[in-house]
């Protein structure tokens, strides 16, 4: 499958999603999906890593101006937070 951009992978992975989980394909026919499904989650958290490495959040700073700063994203409890990267 060519993969155009994230989109049009996620809606295919999407559709292969809904296939596998009705259970009507054949045993060959079910692996083929579940791969080209790995391939195309590989392919969109690459994508989501390249935004991810692109994207700062803007801070303000203490004297009222403002300042980008790296930004992480966190998953607790099924929720994802988005924070400002901690200087180590």
């Amino acid at each position: 499958m060519t993969k155009k951009n994230f989109e049009q992978a996620l809606a295919k992975l999407e559709q292969i999603v809904a296939e596998l989980e009705q259970g009507n394909l054949a045993l060959d026919m079910g692996l083929k999906k579940f791969n080209e499904g790995i391939q195309l989650v590989s392919f969109c958290d690459k994508k989501l890593d390249e935004a991810r490495n692109q994207v700062d959040l803007l801070l303000k700073k203490e004297d009222g101006g403002l300042t980008t700063v790296p930004f992480v994203t966190i998953q607790t409890d099924g929720e994802i937070c988005v924070q400002p990267e901690r200087a180590e």
